[in-house]
């Protein structure tokens, strides 16, 4: 993921605030990430096994916390409050119901060691500091501070000597006391994140005004909420204006006995703002200059936008006037706006009515194809139809990788091969056949299933005819992406298998004579014609690794997708091609950056090519190679050319 500095750091320079780091176990508080807070307080009533009960829906719901509290009442209230009848009948209500509900040191202890084996964090707002000492001894990760003890400063100096991280509600407080609580702590250097709050419960929205955060990130820089209210929408509305930390009070029944539970969320509201608030994180991506494109973007802006092309024929030489430009769709020439920057060029090149310019036409300097010297056997993505202008080049790869659409299986070949060669060849199937039709080998839909296995035999039947035109390849390959998405959500991981042998029940149907599939590995999220999917088959590699294996397959590494695959999940890259390496018969060679940038030019991404390159002639020495670049057919291969410049030497 993307930094987001969101509310943290907006005023840093002007303000010349120094920033504590705040790390709790794990988490980089200040982070992309939200550090979420199921705060179970006291509304176990009582009840350890509730408590329980409480922290595994917590762990289910993906908080990254449960958090509790301590008391010990003597050292919070008067005595004359401890008396029945002693105090108004607030304090009267509420300590009632501490007595009842508190949990005892023991319970505690033990609620520590279960979320230690649960796998999440357990923490504790100790309201005094007998109970401080208490939790001191439970190793705590850090504690929560309630509003009602933000101006309590020798509670807050003992928790500062800790040394742990502390995160103070800032409800009920004024500015000057906020302040002067900033200034407290930081005096003593404890690293310390503020979370807004209205402590009414529950909270009426027009009471909260959460634009406040904006002014309290500018007395200390690490803001999070608290809330109170009813609902998620504010506590949403609050990551996406930069909260780093969200606490909500959670329940098994909003119905029950005790002060917080009307202000508390049940399972389902809780998972659902957990889900939420990682699905902001995601869409918040950058603040960064330029704006990027996404994947799905530049699909449509190909597709949809406008290109400047020829009104008419024109020859070489001729000077461009307005009656010999025009403006019309795909946008996959020159874009619109440089419409007064063409005008008056000298044209370089012979164009025939409607074909795009290109940036190059603005230029006096054009990338043309050469010779060029791999390793490995290399050769370039073609169709049909500019098969023969590749195959003209001078160039000659080592084979060249058939593009086939859902419209080319009902082209006759010879129209366009018409003698044979000398290369080999390799066939990319489509991932869309007639009907928006998406090829899914491994659809639980048997319906679906049974097209999709009718529609690939065609495929590798067009690829068996293929062979007389290209005598060398005895067992051509066919790339495909095989399918196993959802619309949605991904797959859980328990359901994986019975996608992947469905996959398998598919090529045992299918006659594959003459040809190997190899599977292409995929990104976690990839775009295909008709939206953007969840892909879940061929994308981890100790999976593909092991279907691999059971099914005696190899495979089409894209480096490109494999590496948003990692950035997304967080894993090392050069691991995963360690891995892929001996299973890897054929390569699509792409730069990639971060979990959405694809088919980048050779060196506008974050691949190191160079230690790519290293890998895999180890580990694939044999294996054959594309350049795929996205849009790099266009202008004659210009994408292709500079690729393969930019890879000679690694490969």
């Amino acid at each position: 993921m993307v930094y987001r500095p969101g509310l943290l750091e907006k005023r840093l320079i002007k303000l010349k605030i120094i920033v504590v780091k705040v790390q709790i176990a794990e988490h980089n508080i200040g982070s992309s990430r939200t550090f979420i807070i199921a705060e179970i307080g006291n509304n176990h009533n009582g009840s350890i096994s509730r408590a329980k009960e409480l922290v595994d829906l917590a762990v289910e719901m993906g908080a990254d916390c449960a958090k509790f509290q301590m008391r010990h009442l003597d050292k919070v209230y008067r005595k004359r409050s401890l008396v029945k009848s002693g105090e108004d009948l607030g304090t009267e209500y509420i300590i009632d119901l501490l007595n009842r509900f508190e949990l005892s040191v023991d319970e505690h202890r033990e609620l520590s060691e279960y979320c230690k084996g649960k796998g999440i964090l357990y923490m504790c707002t100790p309201w005094d500091t007998k109970s401080l000492e208490v939790l001191e001894s439970f190793e705590v990760p850090a504690y929560k501070v309630a509003s009602a003890d933000l101006t309590n400063l020798p509670l807050l100096d003992a928790l500062a000597q800790t040394g742990r991280p502390l995160i103070l509600s800032t409800g009920m407080s004024t500015s000057e006391e906020i302040k002067h609580t900033a200034e407290f702590l930081n005096r003593r250097k404890a690293p310390f994140v503020f979370l807004h709050c209205n402590s009414t419960y529950p909270a009426p929205y027009h009471d909260i005004n959460l634009n406040w955060m904006e002014r309290l990130s500018e007395i200390h820089p690490l803001v999070g909420y608290s809330g109170h209210e009813r609902g998620t929408s504010v506590s949403l509305a609050a990551v996406a204006l930069g909260a780093c930390v969200i606490e909500r009070h959670f329940t098994l029944d909003r119905n029950m006995e005790g002060p917080d539970h009307a202000a508390s969320l049940e399972f389902t509201d809780f998972k659902r703002l957990i889900d939420g608030i990682r699905e902001i994180e995601e869409s918040l991506g950058s603040n960064e200059k330029e704006r990027l494109f996404s994947q799905g973007e530049l699909i449509n802006r190909e597709n949809l936008s406008k290109s400047l092309v020829a009104s008419t024929n024109l020859t070489a030489g001729s000077i461009l006037k307005p009656s010999d430009i025009k403006v019309l769709s795909p946008g996959q020439g020159l874009s619109a706006q440089k419409y007064e920057e063409l005008l008056g060029k000298k044209l370089s090149r012979d164009m025939n009515e409607e074909d795009f310019f290109f940036p190059s036409d603005l230029s006096d300097n054009k990338i043309e194809p050469r010779n060029y010297k791999f390793l490995h056997p290399w050769g370039v993505p073609v169709r049909y139809h500019d098969f023969k202008e590749y195959a003209d080049n001078k160039i000659k790869p080592d084979l060249f990788e058939f593009h086939l659409s859902y419209s080319d299986m009902n082209l006759d070949p010879s129209e366009f091969l018409t003698e044979t060669s000398d290369l080999d060849f390799v066939i990319h199937a489509p991932e869309l056949f007639a009907g928006s039709h998406l090829m899914d080998l491994a659809s639980r839909d048997e319906a679906y299933r049974r097209n999709s296995i009718i529609e690939t035999q065609r495929v590798i039947d067009i690829t068996n005819s293929l062979k007389k035109y290209f005598p060398k390849t005895k067992r051509p390959m066919i790339v495909a992406n095989i399918g196993g998405f959802t619309m949605d959500r991904p797959l859980e991981k328990s359901q994986l298998t019975s996608y992947y042998e469905l996959f398998a029940k598919s090529l045992s149907e299918l006659d594959m004579d003459g040809v190997e599939l190899i599977p292409q590995t995929m990104a976690p999220f990839p775009w295909h014609f008709g939206g953007q999917r969840y892909q879940n088959l061929f994308v981890q590699v100790d999976e593909i690794v092991k279907w691999c294996s059971e099914l005696n397959l190899r495979m089409c590494f894209d480096v490109s997708h494999s590496h948003l695959t990692c950035a997304h999940f967080n894993l090392d890259y050069y691991d995963f091609v360690e891995k892929i390496a001996p299973y890897t018969a054929h390569i699509h060679y792409g730069d990639a950056k971060g979990v959405n940038g694809e088919g980048l030019q050779i060196g506008e991404g974050e691949i190191d090519f160079e230690r790519l390159g290293k890998i895999l002639n180890i580990g694939c020495p044999n294996a054959s190679f594309i350049p795929e670049i996205w849009q790099g057919h266009k202008n004659g291969g210009e994408g292709f050319w500079i690729a393969l410049d930019k890879l000679e030497g690694t490969l």
